[in-house]
């Protein structure tokens, strides 16, 4: 049966209630975050239309189970395929059957929409430890902007998952085989992970690549409603959708909570640094990245070197952060990938709730200093100046009153680091359109 660590739910606290509970957060390790394999074909017309970027230290394991991870697309197409990961696992993942399915509600699905998944032609896969596997093409026609469900039975235990920790999303396991089942009875159990899934690309011949939003929280989950779909990306899809339709770009979330660009972390991943070329430039047709990271190296330079925060830099400057963009930059280009940049938002008040350097002068110096060379080394492509188009109209070093999301209840103050689901809407409008059509 599925037994469940106190790490996912500790995650989700951390963000509601503060960065400080983060150093009782301890992993067994980082995992690799080598180039990712090349699995895919080299066909020019597919593209990625989901990701979500793995993690591990998870001591949740399933046996006997099947998982209906619940995603969703940013454009549509066909001959699906499913990338399966066990990049963080202690040993081989046995999957007894995989299945896709549109969802109707919850964990109900579209009755006829499930389509199953094979591997080599086969039913079930091993997935080694460490390792990823491409499922093969599934002959459907993915529909865009739409939820859709991928289910996972897992007959014998898996040891600790490899996931994404904050879906953002509600989940859902039953016990037994029930992938594929439109009916939702089964999936007693909700869960807030990804869980062994973090890719599904498809055949679009009218899509002109991918898009890939990389960054931490911000991109990763915001502080939007649950199961809203109202991350920044996902507004920026619907965008997209909506001035170009069959012809825009797919987008897809490459965030991860706490990310950093310097470094690794046991609870956030690796750094940005570590994880741009698996997360981002491995990404099937992509063709832009927009990276919005930075603002934990500084918030998190105020912090303890134990636990989440370790390794620190109590010392980082924003020179420092300027050459891992560099090096960033310098990956993006070599592969023919533009590389676009996000300024750091305001955080001003965010230290109650997050601690550290979130909110300090030194932290708001660091911020400051890094948005000017953001905005005028033109070492990027381009840059969407999110620090304006969220800042108060009464003092720029806070986030606007109407894009803040709820702080914490020890706090008499918004998150002030977070934007809510209208801030993560404003941040899309503020990606200028002409990036992605010329």
């Amino acid at each position: 049966m599925v037994s469940f660590s106190g790490r996912r739910g500790a995650l989700g606290a951390l963000l509601a209630l503060g960065l400080g509970a983060c150093a009782l957060l301890i992993l067994a390790g980082l995992g690799h975050a080598a180039p990712r394999k090349a699995l895919r074909g080299s066909a020019a017309s597919r593209v990625a239309t989901w990701t979500a970027s793995p993690l591990g230290g998870d001591t949740t394991q399933f046996n006997n189970q099947t998982v209906r991870n619940i995603i969703y697309t940013s454009v549509s197409g066909s001959d699906v395929q499913v990338r399966l990961s066990n990049t963080f696992g202690t040993g081989p993942v046995q999957v007894g059957g995989t299945s896709l399915g549109v969802v109707l509600d919850g964990a109900q699905l579209v009755p006829g929409t499930s389509h199953p998944v094979t591997f080599a032609g086969h039913t079930s896969v091993t997935i080694p430890a460490g390792e990823e596997v491409l499922s093969d093409p599934v002959h459907m026609q993915l529909p865009r902007l739409t939820e859709l469900a991928v289910d996972l039975y897992l007959p014998s235990p898996t040891g600790p998952a490899t996931y994404h920790a904050l879906a953002w999303q509600t989940n859902f396991v039953a016990s037994g085989d029930h992938a594929g089942d439109a009916a939702s009875s089964a999936f007693t159990t909700k869960v807030s992970s990804w869980y062994f899934v973090d890719g599904v690309d498809v055949r679009s011949p009218a899509t002109p690549g991918t898009v890939v939003a990389f960054g931490d929280s911000i991109t990763d989950v915001g502080h939007s409603e649950v199961d809203s779909e109202a991350r920044w990306p996902n507004y920026l899809s619907r965008r997209l959708d909506a001035v170009l339709g069959n012809k825009a770009p797919a987008v897809v979330d490459a965030g991860i909570s706490g990310n950093r660009v310097l470094n690794d972390s046991s609870c956030f991943g690796p750094s940005a640094l570590a994880r741009f070329q698996r997360d981002a430039l491995s990404q099937p047709g992509v063709k832009a990245v927009i990276l919005l990271e930075g603002i934990n190296d500084i918030g998190f330079s105020g912090e303890p070197d134990t636990g989440c925060f370790a390794p620190n830099n109590p010392t980082v400057t924003a020179a420092q952060i300027e050459a891992g963009y560099l090096q960033l930059i310098q990956m993006a280009h070599e592969n023919g990938v533009k590389i676009f940049a996000g300024t750091l938002m305001p955080f001003l008040g965010s230290n109650c709730v997050y601690g550290g350097n979130f909110g300090t002068p030194q932290g708001e110096a660091l911020r400051e200093s890094v948005n000017h060379w953001i905005r005028t080394s033109h070492a990027f492509d381009g840059v969407v100046d999110f620090d304006r188009a969220t800042a108060s109209p009464y003092d720029s070093q806070y986030l606007n009153a109407s894009y803040n999301a709820t702080g914490g209840s020890a706090c008499q103050v918004g998150d002030s680091l977070h934007p809510n689901d209208l801030g993560d809407e404003v941040m899309a409008d503020a990606i200028p359109l002409g990036w992605f059509t010329r």
